[in-house]
C-alpha cells in the first residue's frame, strides 16, 4: 500500500456471516486513492492486527447490481428482511469469509471514488512512464 493517504476513506459496518448464528460486526475501512484508480482496499482492524485485502473497484461497482467475481473475491446483491445488501466472498489459503455490508454504505463510498475518478477515465489519473520506470527499476 502507498505511504500517500487515500483520497478516500469510509468506516462501515462489514458484519461476517456466521452458518446458525447472528452476523458479527467486524470495524472495517473502505480506502481508494486517486493515484491507483482501479483499486479499492478493504482494511480489517482487530486487536493488534490488521489485514488489507486489495480488489477491482470495478468488481465492487458491478457487484451492487449482480453477482460477479474473479478469483478469491466474489460479490453479489442480496436483502434480509427488506434491507439492500452486498455480499463479499473472500477467499484465502487459510479459509473463506462471507461479509455482508448494508447497500447504501457501500455505494456512498463508490459515489466518492466515483467523483473523484468517473468510472472509465481511470487512465486519465494512471502515469504509465513513472509505473514502467519502477518495474524497471527493480
Amino acid at each position: 500500500m502507498s505511504s500517500t493517504p487515500p483520497d478516500v476513506d469510509l468506516s462501515v459496518a462489514l458484519r461476517l456471516v456466521v452458518p446458525d448464528a447472528d452476523a458479527v460486526p467486524l470495524p472495517v475501512s473502505l480506502r481508494y486513492a486517486a493515484a491507483d484508480p482501479y483499486a479499492v482496499t478493504v482494511a480489517f482492524h482487530g486487536d493488534d492486527v490488521s489485514v488489507e485485502w486489495v480488489f477491482a473497484r470495478d468488481l465492487l461497482l458491478s457487484g451492487l447490481t449482480g453477482p460477479c467475481g474473479y478469483g478469491d473475491v466474489h460479490i453479489w446483491p442480496g436483502n434480509r428482511a427488506r434491507q439492500e445488501l452486498v455480499f463479499i466472498s473472500l477467499t484465502s489459503p487459510d479459509g473463506q469469509a462471507v461479509l455482508e455490508a448494508d447497500r447504501r454504505d457501500v455505494s456512498e463510498f463508490l459515489d466518492q471514488t466515483t467523483y473523484l475518478v468517473p468510472a472509465g477515465r481511470e487512465d486519465d489519473f494512471v502515469d504509465l512512464d513513472a509505473e514502467i520506470a519502477l518495474l524497471l527499476a527493480s
